[in-house]
């Protein structure tokens, strides 16, 4: 009896077969860069301890492959990329000091290899959002984010030693991380990919709106706290985004209470801290992260220009090393910033701190616009939203091999081009030359 693969594969997702016909390759080498940068795959393979040196080793090089995947992708819309280029110059400019910073780091080797990583983690952003139009690129991203919801379902279910934490926070789920916190994350934005999907795409409304619900479910499960404030933001943003398309006078209504509630946010971030820690469940230290920022300003005394290089300062071990200073001031041995700002700063100081703010509100502007326009996907807001607040307690920009940053990365580029359009057409006018 003969197995029909691509009827089962239709049955399951409406349609695929005649709207991916020719781009099934396109969507493969997408899926796979997201999945690979969401890391979690490295648990289940080398396990949830600590990882030996040759692990390590074999980790760094797992990535290549998917590298040459976003190179891929990147060369099939070859021009639809050189459009995007020129459209942002403020990420080029900060990527580009990150490699300028080779020339006054503490450690060269090391910023030359992680911005070798950086540079392949940005080419995918690009490549992916130069690549698909809005519908084609949510079911991209959605069904990344479906394997990894899969995948954690099953491992917590049938393998809890695995899926389960149990030392601490016993019973909360992890998946396929090593975290719940990871776990929770990566589910909160994968609902905002799945219920985009959904919205773009009709035929497949029902299977992307399952998905969508197993990972709410999954989020829940997780119990992480910050995580379902983010599924919260992401649920409001896919709806906000919903009611604003049904009329400009409606539109023009919400993007002035979504400025207003910006605006809100930032005075709460700016006078009342300690009222958001309270909703995110921290407390008024952030689980010590407040000490690690006091030692990151003490060192940044010595460099506040340009820092201490690019992804160098958490591994130099030295007794005199920035690592030292900020240990001794934070009581702690920390291994990250636990803030994007604050990494951002570290890493290229005041003149790098500068452009990653213009560049976090030239997104939150073209987002805003797109969204009023009618042309900015579903997805784009509400995952700039996510980002926004968990930039504030995690290390998530210019992280190499990072999905949240290239997906950052893929959101602002999208958005910078002017139609949201296939780059299959480019593909095909290059043929003709």
């Amino acid at each position: 009896m003969r197995l029909d693969i691509g009827g089962i594969v239709s049955d399951f997702w409406p349609g695929v077969k005649a709207d991916w016909r020719e781009d099934w390759l396109s969507l493969v080498f997408g899926a796979s860069v997201l999945f690979v940068f969401s890391q979690a795959w490295l648990c289940p393979l080398f396990g949830y301890g600590a990882q030996s040196a040759a692990a390590g080793l074999i980790v760094r090089n797992f990535y290549y492959p998917f590298y040459l995947m976003s190179l891929g992708l990147a060369l099939i819309c070859w021009r639809q990329m050189f459009s995007a280029l020129w459209r942002t110059p403020l990420i080029l400019s900060l990527v580009t000091l990150c490699a300028l910073s080779y020339f006054w780091s503490i450690d060269p080797s090391g910023t030359l290899r992680r911005f070798v990583a950086l540079s392949f983690t940005v080419l995918a952003g690009y490549a992916l959002a130069a690549r698909f139009s809005w519908a084609r690129l949510t079911e991209v991203v959605a069904l990344a984010f479906t394997v990894m919801m899969l995948g954690s379902a099953f491992l917590a279910i049938f393998i809890p030693k695995m899926g389960v934490m149990h030392e601490l926070f016993p019973g909360a789920w992890r998946g396929m991380w090593l975290e719940k916190n990871n776990l929770g994350s990566c589910m909160a934005i994968g609902f905002v990919a799945a219920a985009s999907a959904a919205l773009h795409n009709p035929r497949r409304q029902v299977f992307w709106g399952l998905m969508a619900a197993g990972m709410v479910l999954l989020t829940i499960l997780s119990t992480s706290k910050t995580s379902l404030v983010c599924l919260v933001l992401g649920m409001g943003g896919v709806g906000f985004i919903w009611l604003a398309r049904r009329g400009p006078v409606l539109g023009i209504l919400l993007t002035w209470l979504a400025v207003t509630v910006l605006l809100a946010l930032s005075g709460l971030v700016l006078f009342a801290p300690e009222k958001l820690y309270l909703l995110l469940g921290k407390d008024a230290t952030l689980t010590g992260r407040t000490f690690i920022w006091d030692g990151i300003a003490r060192v940044m005394e010595d460099r506040p220009k340009l820092g201490y290089g690019y992804g160098v300062v958490w591994t130099d071990e030295g007794d005199y090393a920035p690592l030292a200073k900020i240990t001794a001031v934070a009581g702690f041995r920390a291994y990250h910033a636990h803030s994007c700002w604050f990494e951002t700063w570290l890493g290229m100081g005041i003149v790098g701190l500068s452009l990653w703010a213009m560049v976090f509100t030239e997104t939150w502007l073209k987002g805003l616009y797109r969204m009023l326009r009618g042309d900015g996907g579903y997805f784009a807001l509400p995952l700039i939203g996510i980002y926004s607040l968990s930039s504030l307690t995690e290390s998530i920009t210019l992280s190499w091999n990072d999905l949240r940053w290239s997906l950052f990365v893929m959101v602002l580029v999208k958005l910078s081009l002017p139609r949201d359009e296939d780059a299959k057409d480019f593909v095909r006018q290059a043929s003709t030359l």
